[in-house]
Parts: structure tokens; sequence; C-alpha cells
């Protein structure tokens, strides 16, 4: 007879390979990765960070944030994820949805947001401890 550790919690949601991730390394704009693969992570990630390097209204990063983030929380539930577990920063292919969760996170703190800054980071240290110290710690 097999035992299971009825507390041990789900087993961590590891993503399929984002194709934007490629392109994005190759060079690619964020805005012209987005256009072609508009329910990537990791391009709107890409978008996101790119709007905060360059200084865009507050407003525009949290906007650009909350779409990867919804896009993610689609692609993680359609690969198993229950609405709570691991996902782990070590699997790349996650990393666009901590990206987009942390900077969703940080621009919900900019803009005032209180509550959704509070329940983001403690989102992202949930899903990921070494997310959360990479990203926002």
């Amino acid at each position: 007879m097999t035992h299971q550790d009825l507390l041990a919690g789900p087993p961590p949601t590891l993503l399929p390979a984002d194709p934007a991730s490629d392109e994005l390394a190759a060079g690619s704009t964020a805005a012209d990765v987005v256009r072609r693969h508009p329910a990537s992570p990791a391009a709107w990630a890409a978008l996101a960070e790119e709007a905060r390097d360059t200084g865009a209204a507050d407003v525009t990063l949290y906007a650009y944030a909350r779409v990867g983030y919804h896009r993610s929380l689609d692609l993680l539930r359609r690969n198993g994820w229950k609405g709570h577990g691991p996902v782990p920063w070590e699997h790349e292919p996650n990393r666009g949805f901590l990206t987009c969760l942390a900077l969703l996170a940080g621009a919900a703190r900019t803009i005032g947001e209180t509550d959704e800054w509070e329940r983001c980071s403690a989102f992202l240290r949930e899903s990921s401890q070494t997310a959360y110290d990479t990203l926002l710690a």
C-alpha cells in the first residue's frame, strides 16, 4: 500500500517553454513580441520592464503588468495549477508570470493600491520565495 502525504500540498507548476522568450533574447522589441504572442507572460513582462526602465507613466506599467498577470493565470490554469502551490523561479518558463506578478505588486504600491500590493507580494512569496527575494526584496 502506498502512502500519500496529505499535508504536502500541490506539486509545483511548470509552465511550457514560451516562444516569446527566444524572440526577446534575439533582440525583437517587446511591443513586437506582444503583437505576435499576446498570450505570452514573458512578452508582457518584457513590455512592463521596458515601461519601468524608460520612465513610462506608473499607470502604464501597472496596466502592462496586470495584462501579463491575467494572461499568466490563464496559462497556469491550463497547465494544472489549482489556484495555489509552488511556481518555481528555477524553471525558466515560469519567470514571465513571476516577473509580471512582481511588477504588478510594485506598480500597485506606486499608485497607492495598498491592498493589491499586499496581495500580490504575498502571492509572489507563496509561489516562489526565490522569485520574491530576486524581484522584490
